[in-house]
């Protein structure tokens, strides 16, 4: 091994969509860095779905953006379609997705990484983790090249001893045409901390050319688009059709009569895969009375013929693939430009973890991504930007940056990982929030853009243009709260379909109606007429909603008591009375942080809580 010579504050190991916003945040708050990728031309490679956002995953992009990182503006940028899900329901649950140019994402993110001052972009594959006395100094690659740090991200994603299946084959890989890394796992075993196999699959990819969209349903993007990232004012460019194609029972037949070569029934495949998206053959086999399933027909870019059937991952044998697709309507001649597969891969039980995301085992050491087995470019983006936060707030001896659950989905994300055991990969949904009506996406600025500022993260343009629209917001409130609609008004009592006004109503108070929009109040008072689209949503939610707000508040008021308990680092909780031994384990296994953080790990109950608060409250007296 030769040194580089190059001594380096940050050290983030892999440019996924994790990697960049480590390497990014870390970069950006003044702390040198380097990211090293197995290969240079895969940064922030989409390796499944070329697709960003959708329910809750839209949250924790607008997060993402909201302190500073920069995954909102690279899909604002490169985007090639554009939707908004759940519109007829409340705002807790309304998101944003996006289909992807794959090619333009990836090289729009590596420009940016290129052009960040602090930041060094290296191709090499690291197989070893270099740690003295318990803290990380630097990593080993391949290449026979040593890297020195004070601190380590791993956002390794698929790679670690990363092995595909496409039926009874299979080969060492991280991704299709990409070696696996094998070294990482040893060097994390050898340090105590407990490894893991998990499983994921992507579909095959099919040539545009040969599909008959005439037969399929076609799917197009909003006419008004909302962006991504709090920067963007509009998005203008030239939306594609994605279409809606079905299997049928033909297709069934054909999966069931390959199961016999399919590694995920015939126990090839130990790694366990992700609950809430199975391959086709374990659709067919858990949901035997459904004649079909669907899946959405995705272009991969503007300018390529790849097609990405969403829905129908697949470890199936290549000839199964291709017959099984030509049953499906408007298939008929299809032809498979790239086999869909299985990979497994390690991860690194992410309850190990402190809620900085550092090791608890290796000081210095950060995970992020599908290490923590995790599924998905967002939840991977976001565990990524923490991170990297906090790797570059060790170098500079600042306490770590932890979102709390009340605060963010990414304040869920990491307290869910580091409480609850891993017993498949983690995506994240709106129903994991207990305060979802305030961890809203239209909100995301609100709740985050002051922290981001506070850490260095949010550049002066992002500022100005938040405190703008907080000025906005506050404005337009005084307006609906204290201009009036009396029946004098008849135009607008008539326009309204008010009927009889036997006093006066203010704007608030017409707001508050289910049937009164914020939008036909714009356009009958031109007073409302200067204000932003994302201010007065802002106003409406807050109208509308004002008693739902109210009683969540009152929740966290009461979550936070808990919180606020911190629970001193160098507890012993053998000196505790009246706990169970399995709870005193697990308490000295997780080491929580606060009271409210111990009521999260499952297993320790609400009568050893009150035990360690009575016995908290007595050492503080002592």
């Amino acid at each position: 091994m030769s040194s580089y010579g190059k001594n380096y504050q940050v050290i983030v190991v892999g440019a996924g969509h994790a990697g960049c916003e480590a390497a990014l945040a870390a970069a950006r708050m003044g702390c040198t860095t380097l990211l090293l990728t197995i290969g240079l031309d895969t940064v922030a490679q989409m390796s499944c779905n070329p697709s960003i956002g959708g329910l809750a995953k839209g949250h924790l992009v607008h997060e993402i953006d909201a302190m500073g990182g920069e995954m909102g503006l690279n899909i604002d940028a490169t985007g090639i379609q554009f939707r908004r899900l759940n519109t007829r329901k409340g705002p807790a649950v309304r998101a944003g997705r996006a289909q992807a140019d794959r090619m333009a994402y990836s090289a729009r993110m590596k420009n940016v990484i290129e052009r960040e001052p602090l930041l060094d972009l290296k191709q090499g594959l690291v197989d070893e983790l270099l740690v003295r006395r318990n803290r990380i100094v630097g990593v080993g690659t391949r290449e026979g090249i040593t890297f020195s740090g004070k601190t380590v991200v791993l956002t390794t994603g698929t790679f670690m001893r990363g092995l595909i299946h496409i039926g009874l084959n299979h080969y060492a890989g991280g991704r299709a045409g990409e070696p696996s890394a094998e070294g990482i796992s040893a060097s994390l075993g050898s340090f105590g901390l407990r490894v893991g196999r998990l499983k994921t699959g992507t579909p095959a990819r099919l040539s545009s050319r040969s599909i008959d969209f005439s037969k399929l349903e076609r799917q197009p993007g909003d006419k008004v688009i909302k962006p991504f990232s709090f920067l963007t004012d509009k998005i203008e460019r030239p939306q594609v059709d994605c279409y809606i194609a079905e299997t049928n029972e033909r297709t069934h037949q054909i999966i069931r009569a390959g199961l016999d070569r399919s590694p995920l029934f015939s126990g090839v495949i130990e790694g366990v895969g992700p609950r809430y998206c199975p391959s086709i053959e374990d659709k067919v086999v858990r949901f035997a009375d459904k004649k079909s399933h669907q899946s959405f027909l995705e272009p991969e870019g503007i300018r390529g013929s790849e097609m990405y059937p969403s829905g129908l991952s697949t470890s199936l044998p290549a000839d199964v693939q291709l017959a099984y697709f030509r049953s499906m309507i408007g298939f008929e001649q299809v032809e498979i430009m790239r086999p869909g597969y299985a990979i497994e891969y390690d991860f690194v039980e992410p309850m190990q973890l402190h809620a900085s995301l550092e090791t608890r085992a290796v000081a210095g050491l950060f995970h992020a991504g599908q290490i923590n087995g995790t599924s998905g470019y967002e939840e991977a983006a976001g565990q990524g930007l923490l991170a990297g936060i906090n790797a570059a707030h060790q170098c500079t001896d600042k306490e770590p940056v932890i979102i709390g659950r009340d605060e963010g989905y990414l304040g869920v994300m990491v307290d869910d990982l580091i409480t609850q055991p891993t017993t498949d990969p983690y995506r994240m949904f709106t129903s994991r929030s207990e305060y979802r009506l305030l961890l809203r996406e239209d909100n995301a600025d609100q709740r985050l853009t002051e922290l981001g500022r506070k850490i260095g993260l949010v550049s002066d343009v992002r500022w100005e243009k938040y405190l703008a629209k907080q000025e906005q917001v506050t404005a337009a409130t005084q307006i609906i709260e204290t201009k009036s609609v009396t029946s004098s008004d008849r135009r607008i009592v008539e326009k309204l379909e008010l009927g009889e006004l036997k006093s006066g109503l203010s704007l608030k108070q017409l707001l508050r109606r289910p049937e009164i929009s914020i939008k036909q109040l714009e356009e009958i008072f031109p007073e409302l007429g200067p204000f932003s689209a994302q201010a007065l949503e802002q106003v409406e939610i807050a109208v509308k909603y004002e008693g739902y707000i109210k009683r969540q508040l009152e929740q966290v008021a009461r979550f936070r008591e808990q919180e606020d308990v911190k629970i001193p680092t160098n507890i012993d909780y053998a000196l505790i009375p009246s706990i169970s031994t399995e709870v005193r384990e697990k308490l000295k296994k997780i080491q929580p942080i606060s009271l409210g953080h111990a009521s999260r790990i499952q297993g320790v109950t609400p009568a050893a809580i009150a035990v360690i608060q009575i016995y908290l409250r007595k050492k503080s007296h002592v």
